[in-house]
């Protein structure tokens, strides 16, 4: 029978060391999977057993789930512009295959999958999107989406097989150890550092990173083997999320929309310029601004009510946000350390 640890893949991400934080205060003894080159300050502090290893190798994961009664796959290859590709679909389709199969030869009691809410079927007209909202591999929007939705499908045909999986759909995680940061963190450090004089009509579905990760812990306790879950808060405009921020910092927010056509043409030529001639990621990713045209609004109900999901107000999550972001994040490059001063002093 497999020992009582929990494995959690992720565990250095935004994301995934909220879950580690939960799963060493309900008394889990964890177990980490990281590569040698993760970047390691959100989990430093933890004191966790760390298994060295790659979702790519399958050897690799066959060491990391021994003993692992619960594996939390909460890591992904989050890139909106990537050199290769395919480097996106092996870490996030085949490796997922990868660690199911390890999962499966271990006899691990449950697994919760982290997909993503880009996998929900959106509505163009600006309604709430659900788990049951028709979608299909056709409607997802570049290599990360695609490569989250047939990643989803491995974990559905695992869960069929009779590995007991549930999956989770977070929405728009925004709080406190954002690190890289995501592309939601950087608007919030943007506006920050004053580097936001103009926005796109879009919305998006806002959540507090904490109440994710609960989301989590109540996918393993309560869900139903082989259903998705949306993790979500509340469905906010762009124009909301900036007053929101105005109102914390005291500034005013940008009054100037631009229309989706022209960020549209802004996107092709920074991709061209950028990554199609200097083989560099764009300032500017074509794929968001693709996204960005329609409002990504969807409902969490079946979670809320089929786990006892009950998030924060967004409210406070943005709040936290903005203080993470002034006072406890460091950046890596020595370009963002200035800027994260200047943020600082902007406070």
């Amino acid at each position: 029978m497999p020992e009582d640890v929990t494995l959690v893949t992720g565990a250095t991400g935004f994301i995934g060391s909220h879950v580690v934080r939960q799963l060493l205060r309900r008394g889990d003894r964890v177990r980490i999977l990281a590569r040698n080159s993760s970047r390691k300050s959100n989990i430093a502090a933890f004191g966790c057993e760390v298994a060295i290893g790659d979702l790519k190798d399958p050897n690799s994961m066959m060491r990391c789930v021994q003993g692992c009664g619960r594996v939390y796959h909460v890591a992904a290859d989050y890139r909106l512009w990537a050199r290769d590709p395919q480097e996106i679909y092996d870490n996030n389709v085949a490796g997922t295959r990868n660690l199911l199969s390890a999962c499966c030869e271990a006899a691990v009691g449950k697994v919760v999958y982290t997909s993503s809410v880009g996998t929900i079927g959106m509505r163009h007209d600006g309604g709430t999107a659900d788990e049951d909202s028709p979608v299909g591999l056709d409607d997802m929007i570049g290599h990360y989406k695609r490569s989250k939705f047939m990643a989803e499908q491995v974990a559905f045909e695992f869960a069929r097989s009779g590995l007991p999986v549930v999956i989770v759909n977070p929405t728009t995680p925004i709080g406190p150890g954002d690190l890289k940061p995501t592309p939601t963190g950087k608007i919030i450090l943007d506006f920050i550092r004053g580097r936001l004089p103009a926005y796109v009509d879009t919305g998006l579905n806002l959540v507090g990173v904490e109440d994710v990760a609960a989301g989590h812990l109540l996918a393993e306790e309560k869900g139903d083997v082989g259903e998705r879950y949306v993790l979500g808060g509340e469905n906010w405009s762009m124009k909301e999320i900036l007053d929101g921020l105005a109102a914390i910092l005291h500034r005013r927010a940008p009054r100037f929309r631009i229309p989706w056509a022209v960020a549209w043409l802004a996107g092709c030529t920074d991709d061209f310029v950028e990554g199609t001639l200097l083989r560099r990621e764009p300032h500017i990713p074509l794929e968001g601004v693709r996204m960005a045209r329609h409002k990504m609004y969807v409902s969490g109900e079946k979670a809320r009510k089929g786990l006892g999901y009950a998030p924060q107000p967004v409210a406070n999550a943005l709040r936290a946000a903005v203080d993470y972001f002034l006072h406890e994040w460091r950046p890596d490059s020595a370009e963002d350390r200035v800027a994260g001063m200047q943020a600082k002093v902007t406070e």
